[in-house]
């Protein structure tokens, strides 16, 4: 990827284009980097993208806002877009091709399958969100296949997301090496997200309370406290807060059980919770 005067990046609108790309690349012996999104980019994207030029010698980003990762009350129709802006952004990076399907072309009339999980799939958003992780997987597998890359690289704040598509490539043998990157935030720590821009003036002001919230959970638990106590306090702060819990979580880092003894797993907190009409994940190491 050169990161020289902005050119328009090639665009691959089918799964075709997308594989004659990549045999391009591979013919003249250039490794590649894929970051998928479903656009309305924001700086955590664009660091991904960064990321990516400096592990592989093209970068390919994909946009395409999934409908099969939606749940029937969520909000796919009205979910940000931003073509226009989205490319400007790419081309100031000097991204090398973008991947943009369309509904069709990723599933066609007859489409009938989709990828099945378990392990680190289980739980938290799944309980939440029961088809989420089907639709990530299966579209994930079908970019991963369309685009072809060495490399594909994720944000560590849909670290369930990450799991379960680290799970899926080992287990379906997809021969592709899958990274994950920190979490960009705001200076006041609130995880960057597309959705963020649902929050009104006062509900952005309060977001940073989720972070902030996981922060003093693993505190308290590196200092030896009850986690059980800890999440329950955590619960009930965010509560007195304005939002609406789904889950506060201490799981095994690598694989999301949960905890049998804290002093001898990795471990991550997670968490999901509703402020106004706008659903919040993060997540922090402990």
């Amino acid at each position: 990827m050169t990161l020289n005067a902005p050119a328009s990046p090639r665009i691959d609108p089918t799964v075709d284009r997308a594989r004659l790309r990549s045999f391009e690349w591979r013919s003249k012996g250039l490794t590649s980097a894929l970051v998928p999104t479903m656009g309305a980019l924001h700086e955590g994207h664009l660091a991904l993208v960064r990321a990516a030029a400096k592990r592989a010698d093209t970068v390919v980003v994909s946009i395409f806002v999934n409908p099969t990762q939606f749940g029937p009350a969520e909000d796919f129709s009205s979910y940000p877009r931003d073509h226009a802006g989205d490319l400007a952004k790419l081309a100031e990076l000097g991204v090398d091709a973008v991947f943009m399907p369309s509904t069709e072309e990723m599933y066609p009339e007859g489409f009938a399958t989709t990828v099945s999980l378990e392990g680190p799939a289980l739980g938290l958003e799944a309980d939440f969100r029961p088809t989420h992780f089907q639709g990530v997987a299966t579209v994930v597998a079908k970019l991963l296949l369309a685009t072809q890359p060495d490399i594909a690289i994720f944000g560590e704040k849909d670290y369930q997301q990450l799991l379960v598509i680290r799970r899926m490539v080992t287990d379906l043998g997809i021969p592709v090496a899958i990274e994950g990157l920190p979490t960009v935030r705001e200076p006041d720590g609130l995880a960057l997200s597309s959705r963020n821009a649902y929050l009104s003036e006062a509900e952005r002001a309060t977001a940073p309370l989720l972070q902030a919230t996981l922060r003093a959970v693993a505190g308290a638990v590196l200092a030896g406290d009850d986690p059980a106590t800890a999440l329950a306090t955590a619960r009930d702060t965010l509560a007195a807060g304005g939002f609406a819990v789904d889950y506060v979580e201490l799981r095994n880092a690598d694989t999301l059980a949960p905890v049998a003894d804290p002093a001898c797993e990795p471990l991550r907190l997670l968490a999901a919770a509703t402020l106004g009409r706008t659903r919040l994940i993060d997540n922090i190491a402990v």
